[in-house]
């Protein structure tokens, strides 16, 4: 059998970035930068009043008190948004609006709470500083300053550094679109009960999920019978508008052959045995002329969750340019565990913190049972357990990638 690290490192590559989009930058946020924005404008690009107050010449108010305030006229006011401009005389003061262009020769704002809030004359009864309550043209942002840096994830303070820099447009690298399809005669939709025999289709929507949750744009595809051509129709369909696919129920036995026999002439399926629990059934292949990753799982949902984080969800990360790998940390056992010789267990936790001395503890759940869904609900983190290792106590140490930490 293939070593998880062997099978990981062939996916990994054939992990491609798709081609640079320029998106809206409405729509750019949690995508990374594929060019660098350089501003080519100041901000603010004028001086501006920083609150509401009085705009006035500082040096005009000096000394002035509670109990011996200065008068001076108030002889305009200026509107946020105000195209005019207006001069400020020595000994005057102007009525501002927050955002408001300050009149010349003004150099700070006076707050309403240090004035008597006049008119027509204003009673200062505290005097501010130069530079008070000003915003500085250029002080935030000077032309040539770099507004978003190559490959940085686009948050929405860079959307708002763009649109300060006047650029509607981002270009970006877009997320890898993931298409799932589920094989199988027994499936029915989730919202049909299923008669005896049969199962609801679980994968599809579980295996969209995750691709989801890692950052990819997802399509989820019909469920399709274990026929041939009815699965190569279903790929067909799919290969112009995906970066990579997902095939539910197309590992092993019937299924296994079944997918064989639909891409024949589409691509060639490694199916080599891969050393880890649960999920050493698996396949791979790339597909049609751009040679898409095509990921074959088996049909029970819980191991084919374990593949895709396992498998699937490094090549998105990848594709995203981001770290393939989830954050590990190391745990004490608080129950034994076993694994099968030879092969690298992936079991699932439920992380805790000793309070005392703040060290992680990994509780194992549902050991005897991979495919119950209801513990991988429960996990936190997937308990990794070296091909070496058969059995661990209670307190010994293992590694635990944290499902919790999202993206």
């Amino acid at each position: 059998m293939r070593t998880v690290d062997e099978q990981l490192r062939r996916v990994l590559e054939i992990a491609v970035r798709p081609a640079p989009v320029r998106v809206a930058i409405s729509d750019a946020q949690g995508l990374r930068s594929a060019e660098e924005v350089v501003t080519a404008r100041p901000m603010p690009g004028f001086d501006q009043a920083a609150i509401d107050g009085y705009a006035v010449r500082s040096v005009d108010l000096s000394g002035a008190v509670e109990a011996e305030p200065v008068s001076i006229p108030v002889v305009g006011e200026i509107p946020a948004g105000s195209r005019q401009p207006l001069r400020l005389q020595p000994g005057q003061a102007v009525r501002v609006m927050a955002g408001a262009p300050l009149p010349t020769l003004a150099d700070a704002v006076v707050p309403l709470d240090n004035t008597d809030g006049g008119s027509a004359r204003l009673q200062v009864f505290r005097g501010v500083p130069s530079a008070s309550f000003v915003r500085r043209v250029g002080e935030d942002v000077q032309p040539g300053d770099v507004a978003v840096r190559r490959d940085a994830i686009v948050g929405a303070a860079q959307v708002a550094l763009l649109a300060a820099a006047g650029r509607d447009k981002l270009l970006v690298h877009p997320r890898p679109r993931v298409s799932v399809i589920s094989v199988g005669d027994e499936l029915v939709d989730v919202a049909r009960p299923p008669s005896n025999g049969q199962v609801p289709d679980i994968c599809s929507h579980a295996l969209t999920a995750a691709a989801r949750e890692c950052g990819a744009e997802t399509a989820r595809a019909r469920t399709v019978r274990c026929d041939a051509r009815e699965l190569r129709a279903a790929v067909e369909d799919l290969l112009p508008v995906s970066e990579i696919i997902v095939v539910a129920g197309g590992a092993g036995g019937n299924a296994g052959a079944e997918a064989k026999a639909a891409f024949a002439g589409l691509g060639e399926i490694d199916a080599t045995r891969v050393a880890m629990h649960p999920g050493s059934s698996q396949a791979f292949v790339r597909l049609g002329d751009d040679a898409v990753p095509t990921f074959l799982f088996p049909a029970h949902p819980a191991t084919a969750l374990v593949l895709f984080e396992v498998l699937v969800r490094p090549v998105i990360r990848v594709g995203l340019g981001a770290e393939p790998h989830r954050k590990a940390v190391s745990a004490r056992l608080t129950s034994p565990i076993s694994s099968p010789k030879g092969r690298r267990s992936y079991l699932r936790g439920r992380l805790l913190r000793e309070q005392a001395t703040g060290d992680y503890l990994v509780q194992p759940l549902a050991v005897a049972g991979t495919h119950l869904l209801s513990s991988l609900a429960e996990a936190n983190g997937l308990i990794v357990v070296g091909e070496d290792v058969t059995d661990a106590t209670v307190d010994e140490r293992v590694d635990v990638a944290l499902l919790s930490s999202r993206r």
